[in-house]
């Protein structure tokens, strides 16, 4: 945490900001949790955090999206590394200071800031200026607002790891997006001084084989399709080429994800990007497993759970590596893939393929991914669990950039929308309030943004 009684960087660097810039302070209002199972409390005068590296930045909040793990981790004392704690996972503003000049990010841009980072209390959302790492850090288009800009980070970053590390979906066919698991294992094996981190390299290094990897045409069941992770990870399959099942309470969701509040419903791939192929009603669990089983049959080996333990276990069940009779469904299944071409640089004829000399290759497996919980035990014999990443964005500079660059075209693009913005509040104080409507589960299908200056709430055009 920053000494309050040093001057910071921040403060002595004002000569930094350009001149139509306002000067930055020396002191700001911050929110702090000083202790487990309490609210959070309003400081003035703290200082305003130090930057400690070239590749830091100063950013001016303009607005805070709020996150589950922003109530949770205050109510079950767990994430809250030292008291008192800043919370908060992401934030959108200005650039106040940048000392590199040869950076792609200047003072006065109007950015997004991802705080995966949470043990860096200087990178926390909940006050005024917040220190964030250039790779860490997007710019926002002009046709999306601070407000919209708030929801997007870590859902994102959430969405793309699980898929593009997790299930190994390649994302350079979209806009000139990141191969990440090439990506990752290239620079393990390299001489780059980047290290993985020692809890996350077993996943990034050996959790899916080349051959198991997601590829267009794949499915893929989203359990909890309502929430932002979900909304950004139907988002990227979709564009990936995966084809998406959503499972959601069709009676809370369905008619905003797809128009219908049908129990099942199949929809076009002229679709909008935010729309599943498949939907899928969560009210009878028993029931969403039947339908994926008979509607997709073996065709689906990936699944993502944005819920907890108990959703991830019923969609386990519904995978190609689960137990029991699985109904064939009703489309043809997909053609082999194009043989390679032999040592003697032909090719052999597609009609001489057939099951029995594939027979010696062994079967791909069925991924499961758990954003915040997996099934109890060991994955069935043909599954594998996995956990998303996080600290890659944050830990390795190479995928953070990766990320935060393709973000930006996507937004600037229009390619990807932000989730709903279904509430904004007005100032750090408004935030306990807020935070109450979320424990209530008052608040589902959007975010609740909390901007730290009157008449700053733009229109949100994307």
């Amino acid at each position: 945490m920053a000494d309050q009684t040093t001057p910071t960087l921040a403060a002595a660097a004002v000569s930094a900001s350009s001149p139509s810039s306002p000067a930055v302070p020396s002191s700001q209002r911050v929110l702090l949790l000083h202790a487990p199972k309490q609210p959070y409390h309003v400081t003035h005068d703290y200082a305003v955090p130090a930057l400690a590296h070239g590749r830091e930045l100063l950013v001016r909040t303009r607005a805070i999206g709020l996150n589950p793990i922003d109530w949770k981790a205050p109510d079950f004392n767990f994430g809250l590394p030292e008291l008192p704690y800043i919370a908060g996972r992401e934030l959108a503003g200005d650039v106040a200071i940048n000392t590199d000049a040869a950076s792609r990010l200047q003072t006065g841009d109007r950015v997004l800031a991802i705080s995966t980072d949470y043990r860096d209390l200087r990178k926390g959302a909940y006050q005024e200026y917040v220190v964030a790492w250039d790779y860490n850090t997007v710019r926002l288009p002009r046709h999306v607002s601070y407000e919209a800009g708030a929801t997007v980070g870590v859902a994102f970053v959430a969405a793309v790891l699980a898929l593009g590390v997790n299930l190994g979906v390649d994302f350079s066919g979209v806009e000139d997006g990141p191969d990440l698991l090439s990506l990752v294992r290239s620079l393990s094996s390299s001489s780059s001084s980047t290290a993985l981190p020692a809890d996350i390299r077993d996943e990034c290094l050996s959790g899916i084989a080349e051959t198991d990897r997601a590829r267009p045409g794949d499915w893929l069941a989203i359990w909890g399709a309502s929430s932002t992770s979900a909304h950004m990870a139907i988002q990227l399959a979709r564009l990936a080429g995966l084809r998406v099942a959503a499972v959601v309470d069709t009676a809370k969701h369905g008619l905003r994800l797809a128009g219908h509040t049908d129990s099942f419903q199949s929809f076009s791939s002229s679709s909008p990007s935010w729309q599943p192929d498949l939907l899928v009603d969560s009210h009878d669990p028993e029931r969403a497993v039947s339908i994926l089983r008979a509607s997709l049959g073996t065709k689906l080996r990936f699944g993502f759970d944005t819920r907890g333990r108990d959703t991830a276990t019923s969609l386990l069940q519904a995978l190609a590596c689960s137990p029991g009779e699985k109904k064939a469904p009703s489309n043809p299944p997909s053609p082999p893939a194009t043989p390679r071409t032999s040592d003697a640089g032909t090719t052999p004829a597609i009609e001489s393929l057939s099951l029995s000399s594939s027979s010696t290759a062994p079967s791909p497996l069925s991924h499961l991914v758990g954003l915040t919980g997996l099934p109890k035990g060991a994955p069935p014999p043909g599954g594998v669990f996995h956990n998303v990443p996080i600290k890659l964005f944050h830990e390795v500079p190479e995928v953070g950039e990766a990320l935060s660059l393709w973000l930006e075209k996507l937004l600037g693009s229009g390619r990807l929308v932000p989730p709903v913005v279904v509430g904004v509040d007005s100032g750090l104080e408004s935030i306990n309030a807020a935070l109450d409507r979320m424990r209530a589960g008052e608040i589902s299908g959007g975010r609740l943004v909390v901007r730290l200056e009157e008449n700053s709430l733009e229109e949100i055009t994307v």
